[in-house]
């Protein structure tokens, strides 16, 4: 393969900040037993990381064709490992805030180059959603490991204890290897310039894109699975410790079985969506994630304080719940796929900022709306009002599959 090893230097990136994205969980458990801070200040770490997504994406996707998608990666790899050696020193809850402000703007960057790298180095739309399905599956894969990394430096025997923090040295390590990798690698980026644009003009296209009905209805789909998957992946962890009475270790550990859920999911759908239509799939998958909240929840009520000792004996809930990831899973990469294969190589990079922004924004909306509503009104409730997000994705993909086919029907003609 003539790209295999740009598409492995992709991957690599993608799954460091699928590690250190999606720690947001672990890291709000571990900074209320350690820090001793509330549930509500913890849920801010959310905004902290999702923000500067937002910003990062809003005001450089235009710029990063110009600057270069793979110095770009290199350069936010490096960000990272920076603020991974400083959390590992500084020790303290306002230096989370800082790391996740680093993590979130470097992840804006790199979601923009692997994105349109992807439509560098594939052609026609099936190739397009096989590798970006491929991809966001090994996200997963990712994410998965990233429990179990965190988990491995958790000290049950002492709940106050830091020695979770040793993690962010071998975290820094990573990324200096994620840009090894990078700066031995090569790729043909001329397709994603517009020669002799202005900045300027770029990023006048990208909220050109934003007005189109196409675009528009993509972008409240993104939105909104983004605020669903977070709010679950977010506080899964708490959920473990506090309502299933999980010890903390194993709590975090065994919110893993939703990130696993969601790879599997993602690598399943490429071969999936080869026999049936994208929107088919989608809207059972909604439906099934909907179905699973109403079957596992009411198996939560009522676990004491110290039943579970290990995973032979954890409640059933545990083990189910998480498998909502597995019908999550195809709706994210496939929506994608659909907006970016809709667009000439040159808009790839402008698209996929507005699809960060969505993203950064549900998601932050989604772990702090759980948040408040997870202290008021406890675990189980919280969780039972991700229905409310699964009914609207439903009408939301409805009418994005119907401007995709007005536009699919006006290239034609």
């Amino acid at each position: 393969m003539p790209h295999l090893r740009i598409i492995l230097a992709l991957i690599l990136a993608y799954m460091m900040f699928a590690v250190l994205m999606n720690s947001v969980g672990t890291v709000i458990l571990q900074s209320i037993l350690s820090f001793g801070v509330s549930k509500t200040q913890a849920g801010t770490l959310e905004g902290f990381k999702d923000i500067p997504v937002a910003l990062a994406s809003f005001f450089l996707a235009s710029l990063m064709p110009r600057f270069g998608y793979r110095r770009g990666m290199m350069f936010g790899l490096a960000l990272v490992a920076v603020a991974c050696v400083a959390m590992a020193v500084a020790d303290s809850f306002w230096m989370t805030r800082l790391l996740f402000v680093a993590v979130g703007a470097s992840f804006g960057l790199v979601k923009i180059a692997v994105y349109s790298s992807i439509g560098l180095i594939t052609h026609g739309r099936q190739a397009h959603a096989s590798l970006t399905n491929t991809i966001e599956g090994l996200f997963m894969v990712g994410v998965l490991a990233g429990y179990w990394l965190f988990g491995a430096f958790i000290d049950d025997s002492d709940p106050t204890s830091r020695a979770w923090l040793d993690v962010y040295w071998v975290l820094a390590g990573l990324c200096l290897a994620a840009i090894a990798l990078l700066a031995s690698s090569r790729l043909d980026e001329t397709e994603a310039r517009v020669p002799g644009e202005r900045i300027s003009a770029g990023f006048a296209r990208m909220l050109r894109l934003a007005l189109r009905p196409m675009v528009l209805v993509f972008v409240i789909s993104a939105w909104l699975y983004v605020l669903i998957e977070q709010s679950i992946g977010t506080w899964l962890p708490t959920f473990n410790n506090e309502v299933l009475k999980l010890p903390n270790a194993m709590s975090v550990q065994m919110a893993s079985i939703f990130a696993g859920a969601l790879a599997l999911g993602r690598l399943s759908a490429g071969m999936l969506l080869r026999h049936m239509p994208w929107h088919v799939l989608l809207n059972v998958c909604v439906v099934a994630m909907g179905l699973l909240v109403l079957l596992t929840l009411p198996m939560a009520a009522g676990i004491a304080e110290g039943q579970t000792t290990g995973w032979r004996n954890a409640p059933l809930a545990a083990w189910l719940f998480p498998l909502i990831g597995l019908f999550m899973a195809p709706i994210y990469p496939a929506i994608n796929s659909v907006m970016l294969s809709a667009l000439p190589r040159h808009e790839h990079a402008p698209m996929t900022g507005l699809i960060v922004i969505a993203s950064a924004l549900g998601g932050t909306t989604g772990s702090m709306i759980t948040g408040v509503l997870f202290g008021r009104l406890g675990g189980e409730t919280a969780f039972y009002l991700s229905l409310i997000p699964m009914a609207a994705i439903l009408l939301a993909l409805r009418l994005f599959r119907r401007e995709s086919e007005r536009l699919a029907a006006a290239s034609v003609s």
